[in-house]
């Protein structure tokens, strides 16, 4: 994460001196080329298509259907210059989407809305959380989504409903279309949750039984995570506030219903991250009761040993002394009556602790 950042400054540092809507792109540099899927539909009919060049869009655009472009892969910045040039996009949107460092946010441009998401990917090799920054350009009978890489999104199920002849997508605008594919990220949020929630439980029980170091470093690993997803989703209650309130004529009022029950979802997911926070910042609290404890016992025992052999010592160091004469000195069973006296010291100092529920 941390490199990540650092080669974000370095970028952004490129943007020094140049204009407002300079398109730079600023973000993880990826080998891939773009990818342009366009799907067309309306109740009756039903195109999915990918296309070679951002040109074979312009022909979409005034079309009475509804138009989702969705394009994978921003590196290249000629093609966002085409397609923004062919909607009217604002040249600081294009500069916006070029930026994924960009935080969830809406702005009303009129004739379109710009909305930016994060995208949450679960990596189970390591156990960590990516994000990916998707912008969405939502007009009166078209979207245009961009997203940084070309290896997937969580779209799938809304491109099932919209083959489906008999589902509401396809007898809806673009506007529902819209509130389809902000569902379809906020319900991914859930489901790394619920893996998150996992990691936290595991954790939680290899702390009761045997804390390590290394357990201490992945309480401070999932503190770090808790930190990334609360800054990819918090802005995100704005966001759907904004969508349900908003006075933007492509919204339809019939769609703002189903915004309300996004709206619902998101604040559930960012109570359930604070939930995770607290039982995180809690966890390290255990942990470091738990080791002072265990530090405790350790010191409690070797205490104990310390204190019964005291008395043991000094009898032995008196006994010990080089004087000539000597009470018991030359005593016949002088050596086995001082074992004796040494023994039962220690087992009445052993029950007084055991009395005392020091041991």
């Amino acid at each position: 994460m941390q490199n990540h950042l650092k080669k974000t400054i370095r970028k952004r540092s490129q943007k020094t001196g140049l204009p407002p809507g300079s398109l730079v792109h600023i973000g993880r540099q990826r080998s891939q080329g773009t990818r342009i899927t366009v799907i067309d539909y309306d109740e009756t009919r039903f195109i999915e298509q990918d296309v070679a060049s951002a040109e074979a869009c312009f022909s979409f655009r005034d079309k009475p259907t509804v138009t989702w472009i969705n394009i994978d892969g921003i590196n290249q910045t000629e093609v966002l210059e085409k397609i923004g040039a062919c909607y009217d996009l604002h040249p600081l949107v294009m500069e916006d989407i070029l930026n994924t460092e960009q935080r969830p946010k809406i702005e009303n441009y009129d004739a379109y809305l710009y909305i930016v998401l994060k995208m949450l990917y679960y990596d189970d090799k390591t156990a960590s959380v990516s994000t990916e920054q998707i912008s969405l350009i939502v007009g009166q009978n078209h979207i245009i989504s961009f997203q940084e890489g070309i290896e997937g999104d969580v779209f799938n199920h809304v491109r099932e409903l919209l083959r489906n002849e008999k589902g509401r997508a396809r007898r809806l605008g673009a506007d529902y279309l819209a509130y389809s594919l902000v569902d379809a990220v906020v319900d991914n949020y859930f489901s790394i949750l619920e893996k998150l929630g996992e990691s936290i439980e595991a954790l939680e029980e290899k702390l009761v039984t045997n804390p390590t170091a290394e357990t201490l470093h992945q309480i401070h690993y999932l503190k770090r995570e808790m930190i990334f997803l609360r800054k990819a989703v918090w802005p995100l209650r704005e966001v759907i506030g904004g969508l349900e309130r908003g006075e933007s004529a492509i919204i339809s009022d019939a769609t703002r219903i189903y915004l309300r029950d996004v709206y619902d979802h998101t604040i559930q997911v960012i109570d359930t991250i604070e939930t995770y926070r607290d039982m995180v910042s809690g966890m390290l609290d255990i942990y470091l009761s738990s080791v002072s404890n265990r530090l405790n016992a350790v010191m409690k025992v070797l205490t104990i040993i310390a204190t019964i052999f005291m008395p043991l010592t000094f009898i032995a160091g008196v006994y010990g002394m080089n004087f000539r004469y000597m009470p018991e000195l030359e005593w016949r069973y002088g050596y086995f009556v001082i074992w004796v006296v040494m023994l039962i010291v220690g087992i009445c100092m052993g029950v007084y602790f055991k009395r005392k529920k020091w041991l």
